[in-house]
């Protein structure tokens, strides 16, 4: 039996882990957080327990292997207890990166660190109680831009107009760089938020960028029947309303003397043909929109701060000369110009933004079948066993959760949502995680006598 150190427990970890646990080698998962889960925990819409529900068993069926070991709420990268180099101390015969796209994508222009600005993927961590997110500000207040028209966008409008605690929401307004033929989100997604579109405003809009659209050979009559089905159907609710700017791009940001943003400054874009699709070309034409919390939903990037070779696509796999095939699964280090033997990263670490959870199970498990044809041509290594690597992470001040501790934790949220007549409960820091399961400990050995 080898052993294969997987960090990260999101889908493409988890389902990585599971096909070498499977083929008899002894897998250990190492994650940031202190529940399995990554995006599919984090990421998927706050209500969709249905879904969360169906993972969260497969998950456990992953972990519930014999040969699988998993030690949550340990960070692994550059300023944590425990770099890479530390977890190849271990004695790893490979190592896996399943770590997601964890870095904070910029829009690069003056003024995009006032107050009230913030990446989508963190506000999404924030309202899905992700520690630490959860308890940072997110405050929103009136008129919101989100930047992007993708699925995620749809998820954040979704908050800000159906079910932000408190709401101050009177009025989301998408921006795009391109038209509404380009929009990326999908049709089943957009029904939540559809009846907040301000279908006046939108024809409006449409009206706006008409000459546009004709001139890069784009029929506005089709929109409706296109992407925008929703404009066919009466409109419904009037507030808060949802709007739409098109063929915009941020260019700057002014603030109120609070340092909160104030008034977006967008470039006004024309449509051009490029490589089979259409491209915004920024013109010379801006227009000022008055807001006061802005939201950009523009893709993912990896996290330097994990400490593997990383480049301006991310992380860095074996390159293809040709420049024609997608990512491959081994690390590559530029600077020694060779393979990093026995290094591989899946799912978002190996390409951003590629996909849901099938797509990551997917990633996840051909990463694995090339980590067992690595394997059969090495010898076992006598590695740490997993006593000394508890021991090794408390030494270093580290409070590590086991699987076993994983069982504890999901007992305390249960019987917090029954004493709340919830049908969900979640904990949202980790000290409350940490003390839930050493409470559910001591209930246990009381109740046993001990």
């Amino acid at each position: 039996m080898k052993t294969v150190s997987v960090v990260g427990a999101g889908p493409a970890g988890l389902f990585a882990a599971q096909k070498i646990a499977l083929s008899g080698h002894q897998v250990l998962i190492f994650n940031r957080d202190i529940k399995p889960g990554g995006l599919a925990e984090y990421g998927i819409y706050p209500v969709k327990h249905k879904m969360k529900d169906g993972l969260r068993k497969q998950f456990a069926k992953v972990l519930g292997l014999p040969n699988v070991h998993y030690f949550g709420g340990v960070p692994i990268g550059s300023g944590y207890a425990f770099s890479i180099s530390d977890l190849r101390e271990f004695g790893p015969s490979a190592m896996v990166f399943a770590v997601g796209a964890q870095g904070t994508k910029k829009l690069g222009i003056p003024g995009e660190d006032a107050r009230g600005v913030f990446a989508a993927k963190d506000f999404v961590y924030h309202y899905n109680q992700l520690p630490p997110f959860a308890w940072r500000d997110f405050s929103t207040r009136k008129r919101i831009a989100i930047v992007g028209m993708g699925n995620v966008m749809v998820d954040v409008a979704r908050w800000l107009l159906l079910d932000l605690p408190d709401r101050q929401t009177e009025e989301v307004i998408v921006v795009a760089r391109r038209g509404p033929f380009e929009a990326k989100f999908e049709e089943r997604e957009f029904a939540y938020i559809e009846p907040y579109l301000d279908h006046a405003a939108f024809h409006d809009e449409l009206r706006r960028i008409r000459e546009k659209l004709c001139a890069a050979g784009q029929d506005i009559s089709k929109v409706p029947e296109t992407t925008f089905p929703a404009l066919n159907k009466p409109q419904e609710a009037t507030h808060p309303r949802l709007r739409f700017r098109f063929l915009s791009s941020p260019q700057s940001i002014q603030v109120d003397v609070s340092s909160r943003i104030a008034r977006l400054t967008v470039t006004d874009n024309v449509l051009v043909a490029r490589d089979g699709s259409t491209a915004a070309k920024a013109t010379d034409s801006q227009s000022e929109l008055e807001v006061d919390t802005m939201i950009f939903a523009i893709g993912d990037v990896v996290d330097p701060v994990v400490g593997l070779p990383c480049g301006p696509e991310g992380y860095v796999t074996t390159p293809d000369p040709t420049h024609q095939l997608p990512p491959a699964y081994e690390v590559f280090d530029p600077q020694a110009g060779k393979v990093v033997e026995g290094t591989y990263v899946v799912g978002w670490a190996r390409k951003a933004s590629e996909g849901l959870v099938g797509i990551a199970r997917h990633d996840g498990e051909v990463g694995a079948a090339r980590v067992l044809s690595y394997l059969e041509g090495v010898s076992e290594k006598r590695g740490a066993t997993v006593p000394k690597i508890l021991d090794s992470m408390v030494r270093r001040g580290l409070r590590p959760v086991t699987k076993g501790d994983l069982a504890y934790l999901a007992s305390a949220e249960q019987k917090q949502a029954q004493e709340q007549g919830l049908s969900h409960f979640k904990f949202s820091s980790d000290t409350e995680m940490l003390d839930a399961i050493e409470k559910e400990k001591c209930c246990e050995c009381i109740a046993a006598g001990v």
